[in-house]
This record gives C-alpha cells, sequence and structure tokens, in this order.
C-alpha cells in the first residue's frame, strides 16, 4: 500500500490507484495539447471541462480540475478571452502587465478616499457588466450560468447551515428543560419522602405470589406517600455527598422508565429502575439497578467517578430502602463490562440475580473481583445479599460502568 501514490495523493485500493493513473495519463495528453500560457486555450480548456468532454474518476484529476478552473479565472479577470492569443513576448509577462493596469484605474482608494457601502456596491457592480461586455455571447452565458449555481450553491448553504443551528439550539433548549425539570420534581419527591400529606390511613400492602401463598408487607411510613403517587415506586436509592438520591421504580419490562419519570411522563433523563427479574420479597442475592449516564450529571451520570480509588473510599457506602425496609451497602467492585451476544460463553452480570449454590456464588465473586478496577479489601461470601448498580460506558460500544456493594446492614 506504500506505493499506490499518484501526483501527491496516496490511494487505499489497487483500483483507486489504477484509476489515477488514467486521470494522470489523461492530464499529461491535455498538456500537450493546451498551452496553459494562452489565455484563450485555456479559457476554452475551462469551457469543454464544464461541458463534460473531460472527465475524472479520482482526486488528481479533481485537483488538475481546480487548477484550469482558478486559472482560467484569473485570465478572464485580467480581460482575456476564448479567442485571445498572447504574442511570444507577451506571454511572458501577462500578469504583470494586467497587474499595473488594475493598479492604475484604482488611484482615488490609494489616495484614502473614503466611499460608502452604496457607491462600492455600484462601482462593483458596473466593473462586472464592464467586463461581461469583454466576452462574447458565448462565454457570457456561461459566466451567468456559473455564477447563477453558485449563488444557487451558496442559499443552499446557508439555508442548511441555519437549519443545523436551529436544530441545535432546538436541542439544547429541550435538554436543558427536561434536566432543570427532572432537578426540581426530583428534589419536592426528596422533600416528600417522610411527609404524610397522602399517607394518612395508607393501608398495608398485600400482595399475592401464587394461588397458596399470601405475603403481607407494609410499606414504610417514610414512604407511604409517594408510593400512594405511583404504585411502581419500589424502593429509594442515595449515596451521600453526591446527586444520587432517586426514587427507584420497578415494572413488568426494563424499557418504560428508560424515558419515564417518577411522575410517568416522558423525560429523556428516564428513572433509576430496578431490574424487571429482582424481587425484593422474596429476596434475590443480587438486586441490579439501572440508571442513565446523562451528561449533565442526573441519573447516574456521575456513577463513573467510582472509577477513582480515592473517590470509592470517600464515598464507600450506598444506602438502598426498599419500600418494605432499609438497607445499607459497602461498596466492593467496579469494573467495566458490555452487553454481549446471547451465544458469548463469558460472565453476563447483568444476568446475575440468583446463586444456586455456594459454588456458584463464589464463581461469580472471582469473575467480578477479576474485572474490578482495584481491591477495596471488601468481600463478600454466600448468603450474603448484593446490589448492583449499572449504567452506560462510552468506553466501548455497548459499554456498562458497574459498582457491586455487600449488604452490611
Amino acid at each position: 500500500m506504500a506505493g499506490l501514490e499518484v501526483s501527491g495523493r496516496r490511494f487505499q485500493t489497487e483500483a483507486d490507484y489504477k484509476a489515477a493513473l488514467r486521470d494522470q495519463a489523461k492530464i499529461e495528453k491535455i498538456r500537450t495539447r493546451v498551452d496553459m500560457e494562452q489565455p484563450g486555450e485555456v479559457i476554452q480548456l475551462y469551457i469543454d471541462m464544464q461541458s463534460g468532454k473531460y472527465r475524472f474518476e479520482t482526486a488528481v484529476g479533481n485537483d488538475f480540475d481546480d487548477k484550469i478552473y482558478e486559472l482560467a479565472q484569473q485570465y478572464k479577470g485580467q480581460g482575456y478571452t476564448k479567442d485571445s492569443v498572447l504574442s511570444v513576448e507577451t506571454k511572458k509577462k501577462p500578469l504583470l502587465i494586467r497587474a499595473s493596469k488594475r493598479t492604475e484605474a484604482r488611484p482615488l482608494e490609494q489616495a484614502g478616499t473614503v466611499r460608502s457601502d452604496q457607491d462600492i456596491r455600484a462601482g462593483k457592480q458596473k466593473v462586472e457588466a464592464r467586463a461581461l461586455d469583454a466576452y462574447d455571447e458565448e462565454m457570457q452565458r456561461e459566466i451567468l450560468l456559473e455564477l447563477k449555481k453558485r449563488e444557487k450553491r451558496r442559499r443552499w448553504t446557508v439555508i442548511l447551515c441555519s437549519a443545523v443551528a436551529v436544530a441545535c439550539f432546538g436541542y439544547f433548549g429541550i435538554y436543558c428543560y427536561y434536566a432543570d425539570r427532572t432537578q426540581s420534581d426530583y428534589e419536592m419527591l426528596a422533600e416528600l419522602k417522610g411527609s404524610s400529606t397522602l399517607s394518612a390511613g395508607a393501608p398495608a400492602v398485600t400482595i399475592h405470589r401464587t394461588e397458596e401463598e399470601e405475603v403481607e408487607l407494609a410499606v414504610l411510613e417514610e414512604y407511604q406517600t409517594l408510593y400512594n403517587k405511583n404504585k411502581s415506586l419500589i424502593g429509594w436509592l442515595k449515596i451521600d455527598d453526591t446527586n444520587i438520591d432517586y426514587p427507584v421504580m420497578q415494572t413488568v419490562n426494563n424499557e418504560y422508565y428508560l424515558d419515564h419519570n417518577y411522575t410517568q411522563e416522558y423525560d429523556k433523563n428516564g428513572s433509576l429502575f430496578l431490574d424487571k427479574d429482582c424481587d425484593i420479597v422474596h429476596r434475590n442475592t443480587n438486586l441490579i439497578i439501572y440508571g442513565h449516564h446523562m451528561k449533565s450529571g442526573k441519573m447516574f451520570g456521575n456513577l463513573n467517578k467510582y472509577s477513582s480509588e480515592e473517590y470509592a473510599k470517600k464515598h464507600a457506602t450506598i444506602q438502598f430502602d426498599t419500600i418494605y425496609e432499609k438497607g445499607t451497602y459497602e461498596v466492593m467492585y467496579v469494573f467495566r463490562s458490555r452487553i454481549y451476544n446471547e451465544e458469548e460463553i463469558v460472565f453476563k452480570y447483568y444476568q446475575f440475580f440468583d446463586a444456586a449454590s455456594e459454588k456458584e456464588f463464589n464463581s461469580n465473586m472471582q469473575e467480578m473481583a477479576a474485572l474490578s478496577l482495584y481491591d477495596t479489601g471488601v468481600t463478600a461470601s454466600y448468603g450474603d445479599e448484593l446490589l448492583t448498580l449499572s449504567t452506560c460506558d462510552n468506553s466501548e460500544e455497548d459499554g456498562r460502568f458497574v459498582v457491586v456493594a455487600k449488604r452490611v446492614e
């Protein structure tokens, strides 16, 4: 691949390289026919290229096309037409001769005379009119057509850029709106936690698991107001000295609370939610809570700060209360993982809810310990209750950042 280079352009494939060689050969053939120092020949070549007489396949041809365009415009600006022919003497310094004429035509500007914008525009229009008059009708049509094309491209560019700018500002505005609304809503919910506003006379909650079994559990008084507002409330997660202080929801799927908040309104921040396969009554070995990694820091936007061992030491305790009982957890493992294909045989933390045996439990602990970014010194034994916090991680495709903690009280 190192040798696939033509006219300073490097090509990735053999096919592109061969196409570039064809363009180069075509360019050499054109150069033998056209005297680049003859304005008329260059302008005619430009017209031919615009009409499609010469077509190129690669950037090598495009570079040559650009050069011819620039040279033709330079000659046209000096008053030459496609019929212009220079003598041998004149060919030597055509640009210098024309440049001196342009300089002589601007004595007032050089003398420092100040002109208004209107005068400048009027003068420019006159110059353009005189410049067009220097060409024959066919050339004038070509120039006007090219100018119209440029103006059309310019307008579309302005429209496109404006649309993109409006979309960006709109997205930013919506993002800020949802962020502010979410912050306000959850501050209000935090105030309602422990309130008796709607909890007066709230009955114990009866949960029927099977036809044979009936479990009766009372919602903690602290959460009765919130529970009466939304029966999907399953608990509350809080980590001191962080913004993580949110209700935790649970429903029959793991999709609804990806983009709905506690009040069941659409919200791109979503909510923290417990995996649908977790059971807080017949307690699983491992409860898994998911939350978005928001750039604003909302939800689990700051969870990846646990990648720092120093941060983890300062925030080692996690409080997770279910609506039926309080719980305190100590950070044990911090690691990065991802969502794997179903057929991949690998440890999938998001499928670990229960351990059927001590051997299986220990195996899962070894897998987590091996993935952990550092050793917290905290370990777990068969029978311990675990809490897993999971959010997205951009370090790889379908990446996840995970914090696992052990219940200590």
